[in-house]
């Protein structure tokens, strides 16, 4: 009887699906590209697909390129506030946190909460815990750029006052986001099959204080089940929500193959709730998809077979 064969370690990273500018575009693809090669360095020592899907994220949430972590929008009221969560598909483990700043890299706390019995812990509940468990933590004030507060008065000054973004304004259709849209992230498979996503957002430009997005809610903005596969999402959080897009892809991966389902779930979003974004899905075999319905959305992946990784993303 033929064995099957061993598992393909690879990995597949997003950088945000909007209408990124020109002379950002650069910045994003060398971003997704510098953040694959750290998670694949993980895989190619032999490391886990939750260490690769960590590494990566805490790269892209080091550079201000992206909106998470210490490149973070910010809220209405002027304050950051980040989104981040971790899922182990060897038992459907997740750990999530949201509306924190008093850390700069939300995706470490989120990993803090994996494997306790929680899953999801907020605001200044999610601050005593990184303090309990011995996260790093610093002042909400030094996660605060000068690019984003110059951001945020245009934002209100062009939408007089009306802080909603302008892709969750009312009508036929939402436009595809004109500002930072939600989330970095990353998927992962490693040498003994194990399978991972994660990822980490400062939301969206202006949004009201408390809101939270899909980024942190397993089914929605991430899923990650050893028997099927993996998926990380971006864009429209209030669709994501809605649809869940990052289920609906995994549960795709039964019968179609990694481009098909990411193509079939994102076509359904915005089908079904006018949902704009995209979705990186990774199938247990390691075979990879990735689709997006905005301009541009930085993606990048590499595997066993590629000596450096593919970067894509311009728009469809």
């Amino acid at each position: 009887m033929d064995r099957p064969a061993p598992p393909r370690p690879a990995i597949v990273v997003h950088g945000g699906a909007w209408d990124v500018p020109d002379d950002a575009w650069d910045d994003h693809r060398r971003g997704v590209t510098r953040a694959t090669d750290a998670g694949w360095d993980v895989l190619a020592r032999g490391g886990s697909a939750l260490d690769a899907v960590e590494a990566a994220i805490l790269l892209m949430e080091d550079d201000p390129t992206f909106d998470a972590g210490t490149g973070s929008v910010l809220n209405r009221d002027g304050r950051v506030e980040m989104d981040a969560a971790l899922m182990d598909g060897r038992d459907l483990g997740v750990g999530a946190v949201a509306c924190v700043n008093e850390v700069r890299n939300p995706i470490r706390l989120a990993r803090a909460v994996l494997g306790t019995d929680h899953v999801l812990l907020v605001g200044e509940g999610a601050h005593r815990f990184a303090r309990e468990r011995g996260v790093p933590t610093c002042d909400p004030a030094e996660l605060v750029l000068d690019r984003e507060r110059e951001r945020l008065t245009r934002w209100l000054a062009e939408h007089g006052g009306d802080a909603r973004p302008a892709f969750e304004a009312s009508g036929p259709a939402p436009r595809p986001p004109a500002g930072p849209a939600d989330t970095v992230g990353a998927v992962a498979i490693d040498a003994l099959g194990d399978i991972a996503a994660g990822g980490s957002t400062g939301g969206t430009p202006a949004k009201h204080p408390g809101r939270v997005g899909d980024t942190p809610v397993a089914g929605a903005g991430l899923f990650a089940d050893n028997r099927c596969g993996a998926a990380a999402c971006t864009g429209w959080g209030e669709g994501i929500l809605r649809f869940g897009l990052a289920r609906t892809a995994v549960e795709l991966l039964r019968a179609a193959n990694a481009q098909d389902a990411a193509w079939l779930s994102v076509r359904g979003m915005e089908d079904r709730v006018k949902g704009r974004g995209g979705v990186v899905v990774l199938s247990r075999d390691g075979s990879i998809g990735f689709a997006f319905n905005t301009p541009r959305m930085a993606v990048a992946y590499r595997d066993g077979e590629m000596g450096c990784p593919f970067v894509i993303g311009e728009g469809r």
